[in-house]
C-alpha cells in the first residue's frame, strides 16, 4: 500500500465519505475488517478503511496525479509571476528620462492595491486570493489527467474550510507569487541599473515642489533605515527642473528607487507569505476527522462493534477488482490448503506432503471469520484454495476467495475434478475461469502440492 502524509489520508477519508454520502456505500467487508484488525481509535479504523478502499478504487494513485499536477501548476504560476515582474521592471524603466513616481507606480501600483483586498478578505470575509486559488485547483486537475481526481479538490476545500485553513494556504500561495514578482522585477531592475545610464525626473501641473519633497523624504525613511540613500533637498528640487547628469544625483534616485521596492513591495510579501505558511502548518498539525459528521458516525459500530456480524449486506459491484496480495507489511512462510463449501460426498482432506498445513472446510460464517483473523495475524506464504467447480462462480464464494488470496504473499485455486461417474458442465467451468481470470488469480485442474511444498509449479 502506498505510504501517505497525515494530511494525505484525512485527505482520502473525507474524500470515501463525500462518495459514499452522494454516490451509496461501497463494498467495503473486507476493509472493515482490515481496519478492525489494525486495531486504534476509531479514526485511525476509518482513516485504515479509507486507505484500503482508495487504493483498490485507483483513489490513491489518483492522489499521486493530482499532486504531481498540483506542483507542475504551482511552477506554471511561478514562472508567469517571475515573467510578470520582468515586466514590471521595463515599464518602470521605459522612459527616457525616468519619471521616478512613475516607475514607482509600475512597480508597486498594482501590488499593493492587490495586498489591500487580499487584506480586507482575510478580516471582513475570510476567504481571499479565491480567483489564483481557482485557477490553480483547475491546473492542477486539468495536468493531472485522472478523471478520479476530480473528486479529491471538494474534499480537500470542505476539510480545510472547517478549521479556516484554506485563508492560509492560499495565502501562502498568492504571497508567494507575488514575492517572486517583485523579486523578479528588483533583479532585473538592478541589471538594467548596472548597464544602462538613466536620468530621473519628477514632474507635475497640480502639486507644489513642497509637496513632493515631503513624500520622497517620508517614501524614503523606512529604507534609510536599511541603509538605502535618500536623495537631499535640493537633488529633489532640481530634478523638477530635468533629470541631472551628476552621478551622486543619479545614484541617489536609483538607491531610493530600489529601497522603496524592497521595503514596500518585496518584505511585505516576504513576511506575509512566511506567516501564512507558519499558520497553515500549525493549523495542518491540528486537523482531525469530525467524528460528529453523519458519514463518520456511521462507521462506529462497523468499525469497533459491540458484538460481531458476518455476512453480506452490500449491493453487487460493477466488477471484480483484481487481487494484490496486501501481507508486505508481515512475515509469511508455510503452506496451506482451505476448501470452501465442500459436500459430504467427497472425502477431506487429501493426503497432504509434511510441511502443508489444512485449514479444513469454510461452510459456515463463524469459520470464515476465523479463517481470516488467523491470515491478518500470520499469513502464508502459499495458500491452496480448493472449490468445487460444480457449484456457480457466485458473488460470495468469489469475494471470500479475494480476502483469503490477499491475506497470502501466493495463491492458487484448485478447481476439483467431478466425482466418478459425473461430469463438470462446461459453461459452469468457463464461468469460473472467467472470473478468476478477472480476479488476477492462477488456478489448477489437478492439486497444487508440489507448489504448495517447494514453491515451484
Amino acid at each position: 500500500m502506498t505510504e501517505l502524509t497525515p494530511l494525505q489520508n484525512l485527505w482520502l477519508a473525507e474524500t470515501i465519505r463525500l462518495r459514499e454520502e452522494y454516490a451509496g456505500p461501497l463494498d467495503d467487508l473486507e476493509a472493515n475488517r482490515l481496519a478492525r484488525t489494525a486495531g486504534g481509535d476509531l479514526p485511525r479504523r476509518i482513516q485504515r478503511r479509507a486507505s484500503w478502499l482508495a487504493e483498490r478504487d485507483g483513489l490513491t494513485a489518483a492522489l499521486q496525479h493530482w499532486l504531481q499536477g498540483a506542483r507542475l501548476a504551482l511552477v506554471l504560476l511561478t514562472i508567469l509571476a517571475i515573467l510578470s515582474g520582468a515586466g514590471l521592471a521595463f515599464a518602470a524603466l521605459g522612459q527616457t528620462p525616468v519619471n521616478v513616481f512613475w516607475a514607482l507606480g509600475s512597480l508597486l501600483g498594482l501590488n499593493l492595491i492587490l495586498l489591500l483586498s487580499w487584506a480586507l478578505g482575510l478580516v471582513f470575509a475570510g476567504e481571499q486570493g479565491a480567483a489564483l486559488g481557482r485557477l490553480w485547483l483547475w491546473l492542477s486537475e486539468k495536468l493531472a489527467r485522472d478523471a478520479k481526481a476530480a473528486q479529491l479538490a471538494p474534499a480537500l476545500l470542505l476539510m480545510l474550510q472547517r478549521r479556516k485553513l484554506n485563508r492560509w494556504a492560499l495565502g501562502a500561495l498568492v504571497n508567494g507569487l507575488w514575492f517572486m514578482a517583485m523579486l523578479s522585477a528588483l533583479v532585473l531592475l538592478l541589471m538594467l541599473m548596472a548597464t544602462r545610464r538613466y536620468g530621473f525626473v519628477w514632474e507635475t501641473t497640480l502639486l507644489s515642489a513642497d509637496t513632493f519633497i515631503h513624500v520622497t523624504q517620508a517614501l524614503g525613511y523606512l529604507p534609510s533605515l536599511l541603509g538605502f540613500n535618500v536623495p537631499s533637498v535640493e537633488m529633489i528640487r532640481a530634478s523638477g527642473d530635468g533629470a541631472l547628469d551628476i552621478e551622486s544625483a543619479r545614484q541617489a534616485w536609483a538607491t531610493w528607487l530600489v529601497g522603496v521596492l524592497v521595503v514596500c513591495g518585496l518584505l511585505p510579501r516576504l513576511l506575509l507569505a512566511l506567516v501564512c505558511f507558519w499558520r497553515w502548518n500549525r493549523g495542518k498539525a491540528a486537523l482531525r476527522l469530525d467524528l460528529n459528521l453523519p458519514g463518520y458516525a456511521q462507521l462506529r459500530e462497523r468499525l469497533m462493534p459491540s458484538s460481531e456480524r458476518l455476512g453480506v449486506s452490500d449491493p453487487e459491484p460493477a466488477q471484480l477488482h483484481r487481487v494484490e496480495s496486501q501481507v508486505g507489511e508481515l512475515p509469511s512462510e508455510g503452506a496451506l490448503l482451505v476448501a470452501i463449501e465442500l459436500d459430504d460426498q467427497r472425502p477431506w482432506p487429501p493426503a497432504l506432503p509434511k510441511h502443508v498445513s489444512n485449514a479444513g472446510i469454510l461452510d459456515s460464517r463463524e469459520s470464515r471469520h476465523k479463517i481470516l483473523e488467523q491470515l491478518s495475524r500470520f499469513p502464508p506464504a502459499r495458500l491452496a484454495i480448493a472449490c468445487d467447480p460444480r457449484r456457480s462462480p457466485d458473488r460470495g464464494s468469489l469475494a471470500l476467495i479475494a480476502e483469503l488470496a490477499r491475506s497470502a504473499a501466493e495463491t492458487r485455486v484448485w478447481l476439483l475434478q467431478a466425482p466418478p461417474g459425473e461430469a463438470l458442465d462446461a459453461d459452469r467451468l468457463g464461468d469460473w475461469h472467467a472470473a478468476l481470470e478477472q480476479l488476477g488469480l492462477r488456478f489448477a485442474d489437478c492439486a497444487p502440492f508440489n507448489w504448495l511444498e517447494s514453491g515451484h509449479d
